[in-house]
């Protein structure tokens, strides 16, 4: 057993403890965490309490959660920096704490109809630069490291894992965990703590996952089993192949071929599924190209989307909910050309402000100077946001003591502090360092009374040209003036009527009068992805996969 994790208490052969899955990949984005989010949605629709866990994820797609505050120092731990929480009270006294986790595991979560918790991923890197991550451990920030710092710290790591996931095998009937990046990484091995290490510690048994549709899967099967350790190799139950084109007949000479060679089955082949759209786990696969279904319009009219593919890019998952309306085309771009004559304009999320800000100004700044001045849409989210106003002060990610001048389409000033702002507002929720210090804008993006996201209609509210410090104003999410729209809050768009609100706008605004908004529901859209996962992993692994995987008995 791994000292680490015997040191933080954790008992692998203990039985009291739901069995587990590791479902590893051979590359990063192989398909692991939609092979998770398919299991876990057919273990749920079984009838199983299922959850999802990955101890480590590098991503700047995040997801806010609510939880009971443990305020074990996990988090602050030689920081100095600490989350601002939204405060809550269960009914016997725990204090409910606003944390984040990677987007995947949330989506991971919803398919296994569990409560997303801090515990699914206790370690989340966000990238902010090449060689430098923010560490959030257990849902709180714990400031920034790079790769020597935190191999250095990988013990406490450890022991944060060890305990999350115990807490998870306690309470749940079984889980499926993710693996991170690939176990090939055989330098890293001595600190893992996602993949093969986890493996060991927990003694869990291991599928592993390649993505056929790059090239070159079976090399990569052969490859990863060979370089491994013997009593690694000994963990694969199987090879999956995910996003195959074509006759499996064709392919499977070569999948017996290394079956004969390595003594591990392929378990299943999964296809290509056409329109799938699932939350991506990192920016690598989530922003770029074509996003969404592509639904054909109700109408005449159609929306095209402009989504500004930022360098560092955070959350590029909002403008998935624009995707499944029908008539509204979104896609990825840098194209100044693109940014110049699409209907809309969307500027993401950013781990790094002021450095995108820099770079969006040299890119496409002539573009959107004259959509602003053509009064052309425009919405920013979070650090999209941030960038539309009058000037950004951010000492705390891009070390800019000094104001620097944003776009100015908003007459808003921001300024960046060390506590983040985490808070769930249901739907919606926000994560970020910049605050709102001062504003004079004719119009906010405000709540509608009764909506448990606090924002479903766009519109002025009484603090409109207050020029006041709105920065802890009640129901404070964002601004509106002309064709700009900017909020703080990420998910705004998957509230359906805000949606359709937003849409319609937009279409007045471009003076498309044959746009209809549809009736979808973002949350059953969702679902209906998750069961085409779930499906699609029944047809591949065979409707017996859980019991000849030996995580469960019935």
């Amino acid at each position: 057993m791994n000292a680490d994790y015997e040191k933080a208490g954790y008992d692998k052969a203990e039985s009291s403890l739901a069995p587990a899955l590791l479902v590893t990949g051979c590359t990063s984005d192989a398909g692991k965490s939609v092979v998770v989010a398919g299991m876990c949605r057919s273990l749920a629709r079984r009838g199983y309490r299922v959850a999802p866990f990955k101890a480590q994820n590098m991503s700047n797609n995040s997801a806010v959660v609510l939880a009971t505050d443990c305020s074990t120092g996990a988090g602050n731990s030689g920081s100095g920096e600490a989350a601002s929480h939204l405060a809550s009270t269960h009914g016997d006294g725990q204090r409910l704490v606003a944390g984040e986790i990677g987007r995947a595991q949330a989506l991971q979560a919803f398919a296994a109809g569990a409560t997303p918790s801090v515990d699914m991923n206790p370690v989340l890197l966000k990238p902010e630069a090449d060689r430098r991550s923010q560490l959030v451990l257990r849902g709180v920030a714990a400031g920034t490291v790079g790769a020597r710092d935190y191999i250095e710290h990988r013990t406490h790591l450890r022991e944060v894992s060890a305990q999350a996931l115990e807490s998870l095998r306690r309470e749940y009937d079984v889980l499926i965990c993710e693996g991170a990046g690939s176990p090939a990484e055989i330098n890293l091995r001595h600190t893992d703590i996602a993949n093969m290490g986890l493996a060991e510690a927990a003694d869990l048994p291991a599928v592993l996952v390649g993505d056929i549709d790059r090239g070159g899967v079976l090399a990569h099967f052969f490859g990863t089993y060979f370089i491994l350790d013997p009593s690694d190799r000994d963990r694969f139950q199987g090879f999956i192949v995910n996003k195959f084109r074509g006759d499996v007949g064709i392919l499977q000479p070569g999948l017996d071929e290394v079956t004969r060679r390595t003594g591990v089955p392929t378990l299943g082949v999964i296809p290509f599924i056409d329109g799938l759209w699932i939350d991506a786990e990192d920016s690598l696969s989530g922003a770029s190209g074509r996003v969404g279904p592509g639904l054909p319009p109700i109408g005449t009219d159609t929306i095209r989307v402009a989504a500004v593919r930022l360098p560092r890019v955070s959350n590029s998952t909002d403008i998935e909910a624009l995707s499944c309306e029908p008539g509204v085309d979104v896609e990825w771009t840098t194209s100044p050309a693109a940014i110049a004559s699409a209907d809309l304009v969307v500027i993401p999320g950013s781990k790094s402000t002021i450095h995108d800000l820099e770079w969006l100004t040299k890119t496409a700044g002539p573009q959107l100077q004259e959509r602003y001045r053509a009064g052309r849409p425009i919405l920013g989210i979070c650090g999209g946001f941030q960038m539309l106003c009058h000037s950004i002060t951010d000492p705390v990610e891009s070390g800019h003591s000094e104001p620097v001048a944003g776009l100015d389409f908003l007459d808003i000033d921001i300024e960046f502090f060390p506590e983040k702002t985490l808070a769930n507002h249901g739907t919606a929720f926000e994560i970020h360092h910049g605050r709102v210090v001062r504003q004079n804008c004719p119009g906010w993006i405000g709540p509608l009374p009764g909506d448990e996201s606090s924002g479903d209609h766009v519109g002025p509210d009484e603090h409109a040209n207050s020029g006041n410090d709105v920065s802890s104003a009640a129901g404070y999410e964002g601004a509106h003036d002309e064709a700009v729209w900017g909020t703080h809050r990420h998910g705004q768009l998957e509230v359906d009527s805000f949606r359709r609100q937003f849409l319609r706008d937009v279409a007045r605004t471009c003076g498309l009068s044959g746009f209809i908004p549809g009736d979808v529901s973002f949350y059953d859209a969702r679902a209906e992805q998750v069961d085409r996962l779930a499906d699609a992993v029944d047809a591949a692994l065979g409707d017996d996969w859980p019991e000849r995987l030996g995580i469960v008995t019935d």
